[in-house]
């Protein structure tokens, strides 16, 4: 077994910059190698700010890279089939932050490849990293709630990103690039997801219609096991970022996540107040950390990756489903979402 894997990150927007300052710097297994973005610049300044020793204009090079183990692909979702195709071709190791894509037919072309190259692939859900959802499922395995039978969800950004972001072109739209983490934890927490019926719109900022895509949804779900879970999406909670979720159990109820960020409450004689969660950062750096240790960990080892292609694919056909619900006003079946 290699003492270290080499990894390369292509993608440094937002969330690329964590995964790459994580595996720079906190992931002892790992060497971060080489990193790579379109917007030249930004690689070579990141690499030179980050004593990486190689950086990239374009993701051909890096995955060319007969030094680079494997490749962590933080690229816009319409990018990722083509991306990991080649990575796999190039015999790579492979993370793929979620969605696995905006397609249906492209996700199966990746698994494909997955198969028929035998490359190690492992989708990037963070939530199934944090404490809360972890302890969550630790608790309804163990039957301290008893039989789950309702799941409540809620994603809330503090702000909407770029338009050029939400453009459904390349991220699929609200439901399908923020609801897929409430559909992989609805999944995770109470089962397989039977069928789902969704209602929203651009309410807050209704730029958004100029792109097609929406601010706020609501999405009701069905389970295969006849238990029930709703899902409510925003763009727009000014006060900061929520992510929470609550399980109805016949025992007993979990609740998971928290607002307040410092544990601490000001009373005055104007009110009482405490602080919230700024934003996805300071929620889920833990999770993000431990997500690319588990990954580099599994590869190192041989061990299976702990989220599989199956599981990038089942949230995405149900954010397939509940995407179409919106658009033609009805209830979807799971079944339903073929190519």
């Amino acid at each position: 077994m290699k003492n270290k894997l080499n990894v390369g990150v292509i993608g440094l927007g937002r969330l690329g910059r964590v995964y790459a300052a994580d595996l720079a710097h906190l992931v002892p297994d790992a060497k971060l190698a080489a990193v790579a973005d379109e917007q030249k610049q930004l690689a070579e300044a990141f690499a030179k700010e980050n004593s990486i020793p190689k950086w990239y204009a374009n993701h051909h090079d890096l995955i060319s890279d007969k030094e680079i183990d494997a490749i962590a692909v933080i690229t816009p979702t319409c990018t990722h089939r083509d991306v990991v195709i080649e990575a796999a071709e190039h015999g790579k190791a492979i993370f793929c932050e979620k969605p696995i894509s905006i397609s249906l037919g492209e996700s199966k072309e990746i698994v494909k490849i997955i198969e028929k190259t035998g490359v190690f692939f492992q989708m990037g859900f963070q939530r199934r990293f944090d404490k809360g959802y972890i302890e969550a499922k630790k608790k309804i395995d163990n039957g301290v709630i008893g039989t789950p039978v309702v799941l409540k969800s809620t994603s809330r950004d503090p702000f909407a990103p770029p338009m050029e972001f939400c453009d459904p072109a390349k991220s699929g739209g609200l439901i399908l690039d923020m609801g897929i983490h409430d559909f992989d934890v609805a999944r995770m927490l109470m089962g397989d997801i039977k069928s789902v019926y969704s209602i929203g719109g651009a309410l807050a900022y209704p730029e958004m219609k100029n792109i097609g895509d929406i601010d706020n949804a609501i999405i009701t779900l069905n389970f295969e096991n006849g238990t029930l879970g709703v899902v409510d999406l925003s763009r727009n909670a000014v006060y900061g970022y929520d992510i929470r979720a609550e399980v109805l159990g016949s025992k007993g109820t979990l609740k998971i996540g928290y607002l307040r960020e410092t544990p601490l409450t000001v009373l005055t004689k104007e009110g009482v107040t405490h602080d919230v969660v700024p934003h996805f950062m300071e929620r889920f750096a833990d999770a993000y950390l431990s997500q690319i240790k588990d990954f580099v960990n599994n590869v190192l080892k041989g061990k299976v990756p702990s989220i599989t292609a199956a599981d990038g694919i089942a949230a995405l056909i149900v954010s397939l489903a509940a995407t179409k619900s919106y658009e033609e006003n009805r209830p979807v079946q799971i079944t339903d979402i073929r190519e």
